[in-house]
């Protein structure tokens, strides 16, 4: 029978585990064994007799053949490893290289969840947009938090206050989340993205969407590289359209590369006080001049916050989304009912980052 390991997230912040019990009964359904760390689920509040009663022992997860993680493995956890073991979890490929090469080193076999190819047959495994959901969802309540203003439209006795008026500049699956949970909280919203095609979905969601008059569209659904004159004057349109709105929550990303700049710092300067900006993309540099990742600042009277991992500040249901996710790729890497994964399935070509045949070719 396969082991499936659950260790506890030893990260600074992190709340989330990487099974919950509901998958683990699952899972262990599937034929297939559990053993979850003591403790691993205290951060989301799941205590170890709720994994026992799902049928998962509490001991040593790390001989498992196979160790499912929320965040990479530290060096100390990389070496409590099994021989062929199997680890599964967001490994960095693009931005931490040095996680692939001391599983290769150990003779590991590493999956990184970020790396599953975003294509309809890999969606329930798709755990960057099901954690991406929740920080777009966590990005407004903080920046309500932060805000001086309302964000509904309010009459009362004393007079009517106008709606806030918030600004999602990226609109991927975090952006369109945000847009969503803004208007729920009865915001003016408003979305913009360098993908016009995206337009409708954002109107969808009952926002605006903001035309700068600038395109970047290209030929088979990507976007094109802009001149350095179009991309003047897009910055310079988008500056004066920031400085109308109470909220700007950005989340623009490329993989494996800085983040762009969307925010200029005159763009803050020129909001009304008491304008709040939540930037997501803090972990690769911000989207904002004057983000400080990890903190929350104020610059001329408007509040700029760079949360680095909002889904562990709601580990309940992120874990619980995560946890699907794992499972729907565990199961496409079981064979009648034992682990053996087909690396010339696309899915999981995508997203091997490293395998123990690695090592033993490097040994041999």
């Amino acid at each position: 029978m396969t082991l499936i390991g659950v260790p506890r997230e030893t990260a600074a912040g992190e709340r989330r585990v990487a099974l919950v019990p509901k998958v683990v009964e699952r899972l262990r359904a599937a034929g297939l064994g559990v053993v979850v760390e003591a403790g691993a689920g205290a951060g989301a509040l799941i205590p170890d007799d709720a994994y026992a009663r799902a049928g998962a022992a509490i001991g040593d997860p790390w001989a498992a053949d196979v160790v499912v993680k929320v965040n990479p493995p530290t060096p100390e956890e990389t070496g409590l490893l099994g021989p062929a073991s199997t680890v599964i979890g967001f490994l960095a490929p693009l931005t931490r290289p040095e996680v692939a090469e001391r599983l290769r080193l150990a003779g590991a076999t590493g999956f990184a969840m970020e790396s599953v190819p975003r294509i309809s047959r890999a969606q329930s495994m798709d755990a960057l947009s099901s954690q991406a959901n929740v920080a777009g969802y966590r990005a407004v309540l903080l920046a309500a938090d932060c805000s001086t203003r309302f964000f509904p439209m309010l009459t009362t006795a004393a007079g009517t206050v106008k709606p806030a008026t918030v600004l999602v500049l990226g609109v991927g699956v975090a952006g369109l989340q945000a847009l969503a949970t803004a208007k729920r909280l009865g915001a003016r919203t408003t979305g913009f993205d360098v993908r016009p095609e995206v337009a409708e979905q954002v109107r969808s969601l009952g926002a605006q969407w903001l035309d700068l008059g600038v395109s970047a569209s290209g030929e088979g659904g990507y976007a094109r590289a802009l001149s350095e004159e179009e991309q003047a004057e897009q910055q310079r349109r988008l500056t004066d359209a920031i400085s109308g709105f109470d909220v700007v929550i950005t989340t623009a990303l490329v993989p494996g590369r800085p983040a762009p700049t969307l925010v200029t710092a005159e763009a803050v300067r020129r909001m009304r006080p008491g304008s709040v900006v939540v930037d997501l993309a803090g972990e690769t540099g911000g989207n904002c001049e004057l983000t400080r990742p990890g903190e929350r600042v104020v610059r001329h009277d408007v509040t700029v916050a760079a949360p680095l991992d909002l889904p562990a500040t709601l580990p309940e249901h992120a874990s619980e989304l995560y946890a699907r996710n794992v499972q729907a790729l565990l199961e496409l890497m079981l064979k009648d009912g034992e682990f053996a994964p087909d690396l010339s399935d696309e899915i999981l070509a995508a997203c091997c980052v490293t395998h123990h045949s690695d090592q033993l070719t490097e040994a041999r």
